[in-house]
């Protein structure tokens, strides 16, 4: 009879604890979901903190180096290349042999025309003596005419003929002077088939070979022999676009990382911003707009093409201490930080943290939910509103998050200046993205988990 009473209580005691630990389960589960306790633990976020530091504004672009000085030089006269004591590369003085061009044509060309000037020289001297002779007959009829020894018509005969030969004597003393032009020019010509340098600097290109015929400018635009450039004062080219042109200027300092040398950076100086624009793809959608800035690369480099003899090498200013010199090349490629403005002990925070909220929009939904809204007829709510769109940030305090509305300043690659509305040291949301930039709102409950976001 004992084990019979016992039974029963046996199975009521299973019974309790299964629904005991059910009761658990679907606590957990629910506080899992979301169900229960939502509430309390809040919205897992990523704060920093509003510390104040120098903030420099960077625009960035992409170009070539190029030489600032690049002289090209071509013919002016045509023929065959017989000297070229040069290589690409090569250091050159001013006035250095750079091309001769034979010149013989030349020379022949000057001989025909001494020739021709000793002719018409020649004719000069005729000219003279017809001239002395016309002008002793013409005194000698005058002196006869006023004493009515000839007649008017002879003494008429002889004026003329005086006058004709002194208008001979002009022409060939002017036919004299056109022909020691020509002689001049030819002899000009002959010593053009000589190209010396018209400055020191480096052969940057030699576009010629010994034996190769060019041809002059006169003939046409000339075929282009070498570039002669100083190879120790070089530029970044780079294309601004018209949105960041109007924050650069000129002796801005920038920052060159040339692709040869990943691991180095050089300085620079803003020299040059064009007036006008280069477009691209213009009258479609994808039409650019950009502007040609021109950086001095202000670090030394390229100096054994400079004449070493007369110039020392210096330290590398990236590098304090280094021995260290670049060597460039014309149309290498570079990425320029042009660095505009600088704000110095700024309150900042990470750009992510500031995100855009519609104020319009909340303030239509606010209406909606009271009850005045109930009476606003159809047509009048399917009237959108205006947007107004502010910047603001989510300030923690407590546990809670409350957005507030800010006035920012400049921004580098990862902090933004905030001018108005946040003071030093307060804790705002800075993720995650989604979060912050749509789901957070104000009052909402967060759990601070900085290590999670970090790790990512």
């Amino acid at each position: 009879m004992t084990q019979q009473k016992k039974s029963p209580t046996k199975k009521l005691l299973i019974i309790c604890a299964v629904f005991i630990a059910l009761v658990i389960l679907g606590g957990f589960t629910a506080r899992y979901v979301g169900w229960v306790g939502g509430d309390g633990e809040g919205v897992e976020v990523e704060t920093a903190e509003a510390a104040k530091r120098n903030i420099t504004q960077i625009v960035s672009a992409s170009g070539k180096i190029q030489p600032e000085v690049e002289v090209v030089m071509r013919p002016e006269v045509s023929g065959e290349i017989t000297a070229l004591p040069i290589k690409e590369g090569d250091f050159v003085a001013k006035g250095d042999l750079l091309v001769r061009i034979k010149p013989d044509i030349y020379q022949a060309r000057i001989d025909e025309i001494n020739a021709s000037l000793l002719t018409q020289k020649a004719r000069q001297e005729q000219a003279r003596a017809s001239l002395l002779e016309a002008e002793s007959v013409y005194n000698q009829n005058q002196k006869l005419f006023e004493k009515e020894a000839i007649s008017e018509a002879e003494f008429v005969q002889s004026k003329s003929n005086y006058e004709s030969q002194q208008a001979n004597f002009q022409a060939a003393r002017y036919q004299v002077q056109s022909i020691q032009a020509q002689l001049q020019q030819a002899e000009e010509e002959l010593q053009k088939t000589i190209i010396r340098s018209p400055r020191q600097g480096t052969v940057s290109k030699l576009a010629v070979e010994l034996g190769e015929r060019v041809l002059g400018n006169t003939q046409s635009i000339g075929t282009e022999l070498l570039r002669v450039a100083m190879m120790d004062q070089l530029e970044v080219q780079i294309e601004v676009n018209e949105n960041d042109i109007v924050n650069v200027a000129v002796d801005d300092t920038a920052n060159i990382m040339v692709d040869a040398y990943p691991d180095r950076t050089f300085e620079g100086t803003v020299t040059e911003i064009a007036n006008s624009a280069e477009v691209t793809a213009e009258g479609t959608s994808e039409e650019v707009t950009n502007y040609e800035v021109k950086i001095r690369i202000t670090t030394p480099h390229n100096l054994e093409m400079a004449g070493s003899e007369q110039i020392v090498q210096t330290a590398s200013q990236e590098v304090p201490g280094s021995t260290f010199v670049p060597v460039f090349k014309p149309g290498m490629s570079a990425t320029v930080d042009v660095e505009t403005e600088t704000a110095y002990d700024a309150v900042a925070v990470p750009i992510q943290a500031v995100t855009v909220r519609d104020f319009a929009g909340e303030e239509e939904n606010a209406e909606a939910d009271s009850a005045a809204a109930d009476s606003v007829s159809n047509e009048q709510r399917t009237i959108i509103p205006e947007e107004d769109l502010r910047k603001v940030v989510f300030v923690v305090e407590g546990e809670t998050v409350h957005r507030r509305q800010v006035e920012t300043g400049i921004s580098d690659n990862t902090h933004i200046h905030i001018v108005s509305g946040l003071e030093e040291d307060e804790q705002v949301v800075t993720g995650s993205y989604r979060i912050l930039s749509k789901d957070l709102a104000d009052g909402d409950k967060v759990n601070i988990n900085n290590r999670k976001f970090t790790s990512r």
